[in-house]
C-alpha cells in the first residue's frame, strides 16, 4: 500500500500535474493540501476518471484538504475534535486495505509567519490541540498514519542553513519540541526509518533559484503510529514534479507499506 502527500499550492492551478502524477504513480491515497478552493469547485469528476475517490474539507482561496483514495474513504471527520477553528486544515478517514485498515489524518499545519505574532501563537495552540485530541485518536485507531505540510523542519539536517534560520519560523525551538510531542505519543517519522541522501527536502521558495540551488526544507511529513512501523517499506520523497512548469513549491512525500 501507498499513501503520499502533496501540498499543491491551488488545485485549480496543479490539476493537470496532480493527475499526471498520479497516472505515473498510482498510490493507493493521495492527500493534498492548499486546495485553495471551495467545496463546490473540487474537481471530483475529473479525479474519478483518474480512479480516485475524494473526501475533501475546502476553503475559498485560503488552505483546504482533501484526501484521494482508490476506495472510497469512511468515517471521514474535519478539523481537530474539540478545537473551534475557521480554517480548514485537517481531515481524516479510514480507508480500508483487503486485509487491514488504516486511519489517514491530514493536515495543513498552521504556518505560524514569525515568532512573536498573533498567527504563531494560533499555531502554538492548533498544535497543542492536535496534540490532544491524536492521543485519544490513537487509542481507537492503533493503525494511524499521520501526514502533511507540518510548516515545521524538526532537525537541523531538514533545513539548508539550520544556523542562519535558527529560532526563525519553522525552526524555533518551541516548533521542534511540539514535533517531538507529536513522536512522544508513540508515532514515528518514517522518512527517519532509513537511510536518506543528504540535504533532502520538500519545499523550495520560489525566488533566488531555491529549487536549483537546493535551499529548501523539510516540511512535509508522514508519521506513522508504532502497530504501523514493522509494515513500512520505504518513505520518499519525489522531486520531479518540482520541475514541472509552474510547480507547487513542495514535492510529494510517498510511504509504502507492505
Amino acid at each position: 500500500m501507498k499513501i503520499a502527500t502533496w501540498n499543491v499550492n491551488s488545485l485549480t492551478a496543479r490539476l493537470q500535474h496532480v493527475l499526471d502524477w498520479l497516472a505515473a504513480n498510482p498510490v493507493d491515497v493521495l492527500c493534498l493540501q492548499e486546495l485553495k478552493l471551495s467545496d463546490d469547485k473540487f474537481p471530483l469528476m475529473e479525479l474519478k476518471a483518474a480512479g480516485y475517490e475524494a473526501a475533501v474539507f475546502g476553503q475559498k482561496t485560503y488552505n483546504g484538504v482533501a484526501i484521494l483514495s482508490r476506495v472510497p474513504a469512511r468515517d471521514v471527520m474535519r478539523n481537530i475534535g474539540g478545537f473551534t477553528d475557521e480554517h480548514s486544515r485537517v481531515i481524516s478517514a479510514t480507508v480500508d486495505t483487503p486485509t487491514e485498515s488504516v486511519r489517514v489524518v491530514n493536515g495543513y499545519f498552521v504556518n505560524g509567519q514569525a515568532p512573536g505574532t498573533d498567527k504563531f501563537a494560533y499555531k502554538m495552540r492548533w498544535l497543542d490541540a492536535l496534540r490532544d485530541w491524536l492521543r485519544t485518536e490513537l487509542t481507537t485507531h492503533s493503525r494511524l498514519v499521520l501526514l502533511g505540510d507540518f510548516n515545521i523542519a524538526p532537525e537541523d539536517r531538514d533545513s539548508f542553513d539550520p544556523e542562519g534560520l535558527r529560532e526563525t519560523i519553522h525552526h524555533t525551538t518551541e516548533e521542534r519540541q511540539h514535533f517531538k510531542a507529536l513522536l512522544d505519543l508513540g508515532l514515528v517519522d518514517s522518512f527517519r526509518l532509513f537511510e536518506q541522501p543528504e540535504k533532502s527536502y520538500s519545499w523550495w521558495d520560489y525566488r533566488m533559484l531555491g529549487y536549483q540551488k537546493n535551499r529548501g526544507l523539510r516540511i512535509d511529513h508522514i508519521l506513522v503510529s508504532q502497530a504501523l512501523v514493522p509494515e513500512v517499506k520505504g518513505c520518499v520523497i519525489d522531486r520531479v514534479p518540482r520541475k514541472w512548469a509552474k510547480p507547487s513549491d513542495h514535492a510529494p512525500v510517498i510511504l509504502e507499506l507492505g
